[in-house]
């Protein structure tokens, strides 16, 4: 905890650095603010004339030049009439300064530079060493793309250098291993111009995609009833839902006999309808209804992203409808299939945050309480520990977001589970309770993966492309040394295709070592080499993707072996 508390202010230091060492190079230019991020930080400017890549490395320069100097970093409080005083030519500040609930202000200042600040900083600059500049970007003042055009620039900074060079080697190793270059090279995926931001699976990436439903279909077995709902709904239902006016604006419509549909970018109330079918008693509760859901929303062009961020994709999505009295029970029942599912992806490490009322949400204070209050207690009456997400929450209720932490260190947030008391309000849900009375279920959101298409690329990163056994679109292929053992290999591909290995032939002319080396470039978990002896001994090389060899297997090997390796 130390250790983030020096890390955030040093990175807190390095903004204040950063806009010192602008403004000593551009005087002209208009400071308005520099958060700290998850590996460094940015500032936002309004600059006279708009920096360009190569001012990067003279800023950097400049920041290392100033550090030099080891100015003291003080910070005092003083006026807010003193602020504006201060600020009295940039309008930025002076809006901030306006909306501070305080009679005073806080202004840190290094050498000639002042910043308006609430604090956090390493004493003097001569602390900040570890740094670099990495991108200049475009940016709005408050994030309102209606507002005044800015421009950012973004760096990084560590405590030491090996931290720092940690982190390059983290980045090195995603771009080698970014989602788009295997899946192109795989022949996973592909995207085209006629239809921007909705992938396009190929043969071997829609064999995985399925593989992953597979998996979820067999383990919520017996635990959930699967349901399919439609596409294209009417505007009327996304209304009622609160959809309408809190994601309108991410939606697609559609006309059918002149009434305005909506094209889904949620499955709730399709689930609603589900459940609206037919009564229910108590003694059914509690209803847990899962769904493959395809659901298309609208995403600006420049954030679309290979498979993690695209226009439309498919939520393993469920649905749970509950007594008060099964609501905790329910909501670790989700979290231990959650932990269940990664683990068997090789994610063991699972950080859980509980996400608070936004400022836009539906509900009153009282109930959103509740609900917060009994996603705390599942999550500790089972010993695991959590962190806040203030005001993070979804419109109509709190959730627990779940992230699971990848081979390369990095950080994803997946699967989630919310706790919803309003949905049931808005469409009249209802369930014959024991003393014969009307009540209302309350809802519960779940998603596991949460989007199978990001989920399929997280994925792909984090196994290099070397998927599991039981994933890999192609398991096993054939080798042979010459022409000579098609025959004995054919043989072989038909009976371990009878027990549903996903196998195929090299029948190229290319000498055996090219195969091999074509083989491991395609990430092929099995190499099945065949030469002389192993037609007469009837037996099978298997050369694993590794280098590994056993010799002198039977096909019933193979298939003990298969076995083992399934997520079973």
């Amino acid at each position: 905890m130390e250790n983030n508390e020096r890390l955030h202010n040093l990175r807190h230091s390095a903004a204040h650095l950063l806009c010192q060492a602008v403004l000593e190079l551009f005087p002209k230019t208009i400071i308005t603010i520099g958060p700290v991020t998850e590996t460094g930080f940015f500032y936002d400017f309004l600059p006279e004339k708009n920096f360009k890549e190569e001012d990067l490395t003279l800023i950097e320069n400049k920041m290392h030049e100033i550090a030099g100097c080891k100015y003291k970093i003080e910070g005092r409080q003083v006026s807010k009439d003193e602020a504006r005083k201060l600020f009295k030519d940039n309008k930025f500040k002076l809006e901030l300064i306006d909306q501070i609930p305080d009679e005073t202000v806080g202004i840190y200042s290094q050498g000639d530079f002042y910043d308006l600040c609430k604090g956090g900083h390493v004493d003097s600059v001569d602390k900040i060493k570890h740094f670099k500049l990495t991108s200049i970007s475009g940016a709005y003042w408050r994030a309102d793309r209606n507002g005044i055009a800015l421009q950012r620039i973004t760096g990084i900074a560590f405590l030491t250098e090996q931290d720092m060079q940690d982190y390059f080697k983290k980045i090195e190793d995603a771009e080698q291993n970014d989602h788009r270059k295997i899946g192109k090279q795989l022949d996973l995926f592909t995207f085209n111009d006629a239809a921007v931001g909705f992938p396009i699976f190929l043969p071997k990436g829609w064999t995985i995609f399925n593989k992953l439903i597979e998996f979820e279909r067999k383990i919520q077995q017996g635990i959930y009833q699967e349901i399919k709902t439609p596409l294209i709904m009417n505007e009327d239902l996304w209304k009622t839902s609160g959809h309408y006016s809190h994601y309108r604006e991410n939606m697609y419509y559609t006309k059918i006999d002149e009434n305005a549909h909506c094209i889904k970018p949620m499955n709730c109330p399709g689930g609603i309808l589900a459940y609206k079918d037919k009564p229910h008693s108590y003694k059914e509760l509690p209803i847990r209804m899962a769904e493959f859901g395809f659901v298309h929303r609208h995403e600006l062009s420049g954030v679309l992203h290979g498979l993690f961020r695209v226009r439309a994709f498919t939520q393993d999505d469920a649905h749970i409808y509950c007594t008060p009295e099964q609501l905790e029970s329910e909501i670790w029942g989700v979290v231990a299939l959650a932990l269940k599912t990664y683990k068997t992806f090789g994610f063991e490490n699972v950080r859980m945050g509980v996400a608070t009322k936004p400022e836009k949400a539906i509900g009153s204070d009282e109930l959103w309480e509740k609900a917060i209050a009994a996603l705390k207690s599942a999550l500790e009456k089972n010993g695991i520990d959590y962190f806040i997400k203030e005001g993070d929450g979804a419109f109509y209720g709190p959730k627990i977001d779940m992230m699971i932490q990848d081979a390369m260190g990095r950080e994803w947030q997946c699967g989630t589970v919310q706790v919803d008391f309003f949905l049931p309000q808005n469409f009249d849900l209802k369930y014959i309770a024991a003393d014969q009375s009307k009540q209302t279920p309350i809802m519960v959101h779940r998603v596991l993966y949460g989007s199978l298409e990001r989920f399929m690329g997280i994925l792909i990163e984090h196994y290099k492309g070397h998927f599991p056994f039981w994933m890999a679109p192609i398991q096993a292929r054939i080798l042979t040394i010459t022409d000579q053992q098609m025959e004995y290999a054919k043989s072989i591909y038909t009976e371990l295709l009878k027990h549903d290995i996903r196998i195929e032939i090299d029948e190229s002319n290319d000498q055996i070592s090219a195969k091999i080396r074509q083989s491991q470039l395609d990430k092929i978990p099995w190499m099945l080499v065949l030469g002389k002896k192993e037609v007469e001994a009837g037996t099978i090389t298997l050369r694993h993707v590794d280098g590994k060899q056993e010799f002198g297997l039977k096909i019933d090997n193979l298939l003990n072996k298969a076995k083992e390796l399934s997520w079973v």
